[in-house]
């Protein structure tokens, strides 16, 4: 059986991805969340877990450091990168992106300040309007933008709606609904394919239960 490497998602998707995994026959050696390593044995011999940034895992499936991995679908939007299958919508960790104003603002007009991390999308997205936007990258606190006018609005990640309803914002444009998805380097699918492929069925199969 060849090496398998999945790359995960610290955070949210983690704590979310763990019971599908385990569900599919995948339990790591060792409790993840009371350890400060970042490579875990499982008790599948021939796969090992990566924990990692979120907006590093689209690039290490990438280039082959992981042949497998679990990421939201808004990183995958902001990577544009290539060399990647995405088999599966794995259906946790729902929320959708999002343009947001201060509440009560009516839509602005001429050339808009944007905040956000999603440099790449909100370019994307706001060209396809027709929209001139200077973007001003931040990578958090994005709420603050706005109320300190660094920005006129901001494109971000919404849940519930309540971090933008607290700090006086409202969700305006909606650009797309994200959930975690799982990638698969294209080369590894051929070197590796059926031992790779056991695992995306095996994670389909527990998904559309």
């Amino acid at each position: 059986m060849a090496q398998i490497t999945l790359a995960l998602t610290k955070g949210r998707i983690l704590k979310e991805t763990l019971p599908l995994l385990e569900l599919a026959g995948i339990v790591p050696a060792e409790d993840i969340f009371s350890s400060r390593k970042l490579v875990f044995s499982t008790n599948e011999k021939n796969v090992r877990l990566l924990l990692l940034r979120g907006s590093d895992v689209p690039t290490y499936v990438q280039y082959g450091a992981a042949d497998i991995g679990v990421t939201g679908k808004d990183l995958l939007l902001e990577h544009q990168g290539g060399g990647y299958y995405e088999p599966l919508d794995l259906g946790i960790a729902r929320c959708r992106l999002m343009t947001a104003v201060p509440v009560g603002l009516s839509s602005s007009q001429g050339r808009l300040r944007v905040a956000t991390k999603y440099v790449n999308i909100a370019r994307q997205f706001y060209a396809q309007k027709g929209t001139q936007a200077d973007l001003i990258k931040l990578y958090g606190a994005m709420e603050l933008a706005p109320i300190l006018d660094l920005a006129d609005e901001i494109v971000d990640i919404v849940d519930t709606g309540n971090t933008l309803k607290a700090n006086g914002l409202q969700s305006r444009h909606k650009i797309a609904d994200i959930s975690a998805r799982l990638i698969v380097n294209k080369a590894t699918m051929k070197t590796k394919y059926s031992d790779v492929q056991a695992i995306v069925d095996s994670l389909s199969q527990v998904v559309s239960v």
